[in-house]
């Protein structure tokens, strides 16, 4: 077999040598280099592979195709004889086949049919480093099929920037490196000032910028053709339209994996001999294919990534920007086949802070598809399996909880019979489980079209390039009549014959027959999404069964559609947008889902009204179908409301009367002086405890208001363990009063609990030699010396000091401003009085 000179031809030897003696090796090769055709073609020679097949795994579709392809041309034979491949819903394969290449899913599907792959002697993981959670999979299948049933079946990882010292010592294989062949390529970035004057929103960025810079890029350069990164099919419209009045002698070329194969064969074609072309792609461009002419690249700089959100089951589809290893291989198009010319639309400052990598799908994305997996390989424990980057165990754990929801696993684990059959339809668990559940409730024909929509690109867009309404009701009738079914909306033709087929691939596994009905489209995304479900909240607005909300404009549907499945979320944002949903009745929730249906008692405190409401409601997670008022709710759960909502305002906020906060400072004060013999009454401890002293007291209290009628002093006083002797206690060591030398009762202040206060009129305490105690005579008390007009005249501790020393200055003060009043000149000896000389007879 005569090969092409390509750089990978220098170390094709040595990396025959390694896999002579070695089961597993890594290949790095820098793109260009030619190891995706030629490696697989120089394998078929080595002995060990003698009359047996190499699988070749691609991440892509259109990748997978155009390898195949490409290795066939070499060979001489059309594709399907010596090279063939197999993805979802397409094969071209024969009886001759000996290299077969496939997407992810499909070696999966092959493992787990074959643990042993009988008849294959070597497996190539191609394009390794994109770390698709796929790729990971069948790796970690490979390696535990390698290690107990298939120890001569030889497993090659190439990539192209994967830190392949890394892999190589993870999986104790040699690692055989290529130097490639790379054409120096400029790059020129934009300017501060441009970037400064550019919108901050990615698509309206791309709008501006990317068609002037392509302008310039052709005026520019006058050979070569022009390859355009663009995140997503809609930018590469609205792209498209503005570059539609480029010189007839360009081509505009469109590149994505939902193409039919003979578009996507003129975009990676050379353009005619006196023509130029503009292609337009997706990441899909960045590895694997080589574009025959391009030596220019405006890079966007954006990427469609998908993000799972454990904290609300959702994945999300979002605009964000690329990392430095795919923005290299980007600007690496362009020095495949000569020197080229990279356009970045972003600062060179900018580039720089762009993350070095994006996270492996393995750790942000929907686990799901990889729980079914491991459960019908029978890992019941991830960890039992190598990998590279374990699967995160909260992401695992909650996809195995939606697998149970879906009824594919049994709670313990095991796969069951619905599982197994959800797997051999080949598509992601959910809509697989739509597929078969619609099947069984005799909408089968419309779950197939259904879900067929669901794995492609969306099929309805709107004339002027806005975000279409987001009914699925509407793709279901398109498909139906291949017509557009609102006017302003445009369908994608080739879209629509992709999804008919992928349809008709899926009737034919379910057997399923009958004509599409579009109004059971809510229902049946249901079965797939039913941790999407929704329920208006606002015109706007609905709110998910997880509480999440997302925007959904009422203006799309009916005014009685109240409940909806959404199938698709866009935006990494706390409320992105219902991009896919349709309505669905109450009947149909109340049927079938019944069992997640549950009708709770729902005692809450309600703010503004300031009071515990009750009502009993009937809800289907976040989603209430009923809600009523509950006359006679639980004392329990209205005191547990009531309680809750002290909580919230603090111990401050309770309604305490004056005689309670008395004794709450007596009681302060004791356990203050006596810690090990009386309880703490602070605002910590009280509502640490409030369940304890202040819940028994609680009934038929529904309001703040109505806490005006609890005995707090009584609340208090039940704390104390040691009953009534200690109550009696309390009033010894802390007594509410004390007793004056003229007979008045005076009020003591135990506010500050270290030192109270007795406020007493000076005069009454004539005679009173020495200081009053608390505390059976452990505690003097602070005496607040009052004025006649009851104003502070003096503060003491100690009385008798006051008498002899003090005294005189104060009496000389108040003698002026207060004349009628008795000022003895010695306050021991002298009669303790109320009012004035003349009312005591002075």
């Amino acid at each position: 077999m005569h090969l092409p000179n390509l750089p990978i031809t220098d170390a094709l030897p040595e990396l025959l040598r390694t896999l002579e003696t070695h089961a597993i090796a890594v290949l790095q090769a820098p793109p260009g280099a030619g190891k995706t055709t030629l490696v697989p073609l120089a394998l078929l020679e080595a002995g060990w592979c003698a009359g047996q097949k190499i699988i070749v795994l691609e991440p892509r579709r259109l990748a997978a195709r155009a390898a195949a392809t490409r290795m066939a041309q070499l060979l001489g034979e059309p594709v399907g004889q010596t090279v063939g491949y197999r993805m979802r819903l397409e094969s071209k394969v024969s009886a001759k086949t000996r290299i077969e290449v496939v997407t992810e899913i499909i070696l999966t599907r092959q493992l787990q049919d074959d643990p042993g792959l009988e008849g294959v002697a070597a497996v190539l993981f191609d394009e390794f480093h994109e770390r698709s959670l796929q790729a990971d999979l069948g790796l970690a299948l490979a390696l535990d099929a390698q290690q107990v049933l298939r120890p001569d079946l030889r497993l090659l990882i190439m990539s192209a920037t994967l830190d392949a010292a890394r892999l190589g010592q993870w999986l104790g294989a040699p690692v055989v490196s290529s130097l490639g062949r790379m054409f120096p390529v400029e790059t020129h970035y934009l300017s501060p000032q441009r970037a400064a004057s550019a919108s901050r929103r990615p698509h309206e960025k791309l709008q501006d910028l990317v068609p002037v810079l392509v302008r310039e890029a052709l005026q520019t350069h006058p050979t070569g053709d022009v390859l355009v990164f663009l995140p997503g099919l809609a930018d590469q419209r609205r792209v498209a339209d503005k570059l539609a009045s480029l010189p007839d002698y360009i081509d505009i070329h469109t590149l994505h994996g939902e193409l039919p194969a003979e578009q996507q064969d003129a975009a990676l074609r050379p353009a005619p001999a006196g023509r130029r072309k503009v292609v337009l792609a997706t990441s899909i461009a960045e590895t694997s294919l080589t574009i025959e002419g391009v030596s220019i690249v405006v890079d966007g700089g954006y990427a469609r990534i998908p993000r799972f959100e454990p904290r609300t089951g959702l994945t999300t589809l979002g605009t964000e920007p690329a990392s430095q290893a795919a923005a290299d291989q980007r600007r690496g198009r362009a020095g495949r086949l000569g020197p080229g010319t990279c356009y970045r639309l972003w600062t060179e400052a900018e580039f720089r802070d762009l993350p070095a990598h994006l996270p492996p799908e393995i750790l942000t994305a929907d686990l799901s598809p990889l729980a079914l997996e491991l459960a019908l390989w029978g890992a019941h424990d991830a960890t039992a399996l190598r990998w590279l980057d374990v699967p995160p165990a909260p992401a695992l754990s909650q996809a195995r909880e939606l697998l149970v929801r879906l009824e594919a696993l049994l709670p313990a684990g095991p796969p069951t019979a619905h599982g197994r059959a959800l797997a051999r339809l080949g598509l992601a668990p959910r809509l697989a489980h739509l597929v078969a559940r619609g099947q069984q409730i005799g909408h089968g024909a419309t779950a197939c079209a259904l879900a067929a929509l669901l794995t492609e690109r969306d099929i309805l867009r709107p004339a002027d390039g806005s975000f279409g309404p987001p009914d699925l009701r509407l793709r279901l009738e398109a498909l139906h009549t291949g017509r557009a079914p609102l006017p302003g909306l445009v369908p994608d033709q080739a879209g629509l014959r992709r999804v008919r087929e992928a349809a008709t691939v899926l009737r034919q596994r379910a057997g399923a027959k009958g004509a599409i009905e579009p109004d059971v489209a809510g229902l049946l995304a249901a079965l797939a999404y039913p941790d999407r479900l929704a329920q208006r909240e606002t015109p706007e607005r609905v709110r998910l069964l997880s509480g999440q909300r997302a925007t959904l404009a009422a203006e799309f549907f009916g005014q009685q559609d109240q409940f909806f499945a959404v199938a698709a979320l866009d935006g990494f944002t706390a409320q992105p947008r219902a991009s896919l949903a349709a309505p669905l009745s109450r009947a149909e929730l109340e049927e079938y889902f019944a069992a997640q249906i549950e009708t709770r008692d729902e005692v809450r405190w309600h703010e503004a009204a300031g009071r515990v409401t009750a009502r009993r409601l009937r809800r289907l997670g976040a989603l209430v179908l009923s809600d009523a008022n509950l006359p006679n709710p639980d004392p329990a759960l209205v005191a547990a409301a009531l309680l809750g909502a002290v909580r919230a305002g603090g111990i401050g906020g309770l309604p305490w009367p004056e005689a309670a906060t008395h004794l709450r400072e007596r009681l302060a004060f004791a356990h203050h002086h006596f810690p090990d013999n009386w309880p703490d009454v602070s605002d910590e401890t009280l509502l640490a405890e409030l369940d304890d002293w202040l819940g028994p007291y609680l009934t038929d209290v529904k309001s703040l208001a109505a806490l005006g009628r609890v005995d707090f002093t009584e609340a208090l006083l039940g704390r104390l363990p040691g009953g009534w002797g200690q109550r009696q206690e309390l009033d010894r060591l802390a007594p509410t009063h004390l007793e004056v030398p003229t007979g008045s009762r005076i009020r003591l202040d135990y506010g500050a609990p270290a030192t109270p206060v007795l406020a007493v009129r000076l005069q009454e305490v004539f005679g009173l030699l020495d200081t009053p105690t608390v505390a059976g005579g452990r505690v003097p008390l602070t005496l607040h010396l009052l004025s006649p007009g009851y104003r502070p005249a003096q503060v003491t501790r100690d009385l008798r000091s006051f008498w002899t020393s003090s005294y005189f200055e104060v009496r000389k003060d108040l003698r002026g401003r207060y004349p009628k009043h008795y000022w003895p000149e010695n306050p021991l000896e002298a009669q303790a009085i109320r009012g004035t000389k003349k009312q005591n007879g002075l």
